[in-house]
């Protein structure tokens, strides 16, 4: 019989293949033990189990009961952990103490809200922080650059600010919360010579010798410079010899004369390179120092800066009186730099009939009442009148409108009175400045305003007042 050809080849490959030899064993691999598995339970289970297979009189049922009564045990029970008790800080009060000296405070005490919010937030303390702690928060925000602090931390800075006396009572308080969002902080080591020409120094940690006297204010007004005296928590003084000592030869006492932290030294002016002689202002740490610094540059530009705006509502005010709004915005420049604010109370007299009124207003906020002293009869018997004078309320001024131009520049005194029927805010010339003014510009206020109230005589109400009193 013919072997067909899928026989003859697994023949062929049997013996190809008889030659080689077994593959080489294989270990097993370890089982690993479950932790959960208890084994000494398991194998008595299955004694059990054995046991109850050899015994022909005990049931199936009876063997599957005990059985599914055992299997539990083999597994392992966890552990479990009860939460740990927190410590009770501090030490117990004696026993011999009653409930109500516990409950109730002391008589010193019994007013200290503090002590009953403690104990609504279970024995914590709320209290505010220490002075300490604040100069701590506020050197290490200072250490930072001012683009990097948080809002917050802007308002620490402000706040600690207003601390300094010498910054508030020299200071507007808009310049100082400017000024506060880019303070910066120094560090100057034992031995270093600080010049205060460049800005306004506060130290908060170390001490410092001066060199040099200080005797100018902080802030000047329009007519006075710009530079600071000492004169905070640790003022100090200066003797005469201090003046005309040289520098390299004075000494370093480690008493009086110190600067202390939170003393000041320093400038806002900012030195120009025209003065011959710039005034210097040294002074030398005595320990490692930590300086915060406001720079006179950024005082000055902040200065400026308001200047523009300031002049900026100046001329919109004016330029929208009545009488100037026909004026070119060149000539009333002219008038911006003279202008100085000045507020009243409700009810003050501004400016009385009969009197040449010191200055030229322009109202930016409120209004003010005319009054005419008007002469009228009073009867007081059948054949006998007596003459009396009385103010009559003529009219108002209101926010925009501006007077007294004709009574300054033509000396003329004023026909009413002026009050102020709230408060008020007006921009004022002096006279002396609208007199000074070039005779273009004056002969220009001259053309186009009019005296307050000028239209209006006193004749007609004169006649209709006296004839009220004489009938009356």
């Amino acid at each position: 019989m013919p072997v067909s050809s899928l026989c003859s080849a697994i023949l062929s490959h049997m013996k190809a293949i008889s030659s080689v030899g077994p593959p080489p064993p294989r270990s097993v691999p370890d089982l690993k033990m479950p932790k959960h598995i208890d084994y000494d339970q398991l194998n008595a289970l299955s004694h059990v189990v054995r046991q109850q297979d050899s015994r022909s009189s005990l049931s199936i049922l009876s063997a599957h009961n005990e059985f599914i009564r055992q299997y539990p045990k083999i597994f392992l029970q966890r552990k479990t952990r009860l939460p740990k008790l927190p410590k009770q800080e501090g030490k117990r009060k004696p026993s011999g103490e009653t409930e109500e000296s516990q409950s109730q405070p002391s008589e010193d005490n019994s007013h200290n809200i503090a002590i009953y919010i403690k104990e609504v937030h279970g024995g914590h303390s709320y209290a505010p922080k220490k002075f300490e702690e604040k100069v701590e928060e506020f050197l290490a925000i200072l250490k930072k650059l001012p683009i990097h602090r948080t809002r917050d931390e802007h308002n620490i800075v402000w706040e600690m600010l207003q601390t300094i006396p010498d910054l508030t009572s020299q200071l507007r308080k808009d310049h100082l919360k400017t000024l506060s969002r880019n303070v910066i902080s120094e560090t100057w080591i034992k031995g270093s010579t600080v010049v205060g020409n460049d800005g306004f120094y506060v130290i908060l940690k170390g001490l410092a010798q001066p060199r040099t006297p200080m005797y100018k204010s902080l802030v000047e007004e329009r007519s006075s410079t710009a530079t600071i005296t000492s004169q905070s928590f640790h003022s100090f003084t200066y003797s005469e010899d201090l003046e005309h000592a040289a520098i390299g030869e004075m000494p370093m006492p480690l008493g009086g004369n110190l600067l202390r932290p939170w003393s000041t030294f320093g400038t806002l002016e900012v030195t120009t390179q025209i003065q011959s002689e710039p005034k210097t202002y040294l002074v030398v740490t005595v320990e490692d120092c930590e300086m915060l610094k406001i720079s006179a540059n950024n005082y000055a530009r902040l200065k400026s800066e308001q200047t523009k705006f300031e002049n900026k509502q100046i001329l919109k005010l004016i330029h929208q009186c009545p009488y100037y709004k026909e004026w070119p915005t060149l000539s009333i420049c002219e008038l911006v730099p003279l202008v100085k604010w000045k507020k009243f109370p409700p009810g003050q007299v501004i400016v009385e009939s009969g009197n040449v009124i010191p200055f030229v207003a322009y109202i930016n906020s409120g209004h003010c009442n005319i009054y005419r002293n008007i002469t009228g009869l009073l009867r007081i018997s059948p054949r006998k009148v007596k003459k009396i004078r009385k103010l009559v309320y003529m009219g108002q001024l209101q926010k925009q409108e501006s007077f007294g131009e004709i009574s300054v520049l033509l000396q003329a005194p004023f026909t009413c009175t002026v009050v102020a029927a709230e408060d008020l805010k007006m921009a004022v010339i002096k006279d002396k400045d609208i007199l000074a003014l070039d005779p273009v510009t004056r002969q220009l206020m001259l053309q186009t305003a009019n005296p307050t109230f000028g239209h209006l005589t006193d004749v007609s109400k004169c006649r209709h007042y006296s004839r009220c009193l004489y009938s009356g």
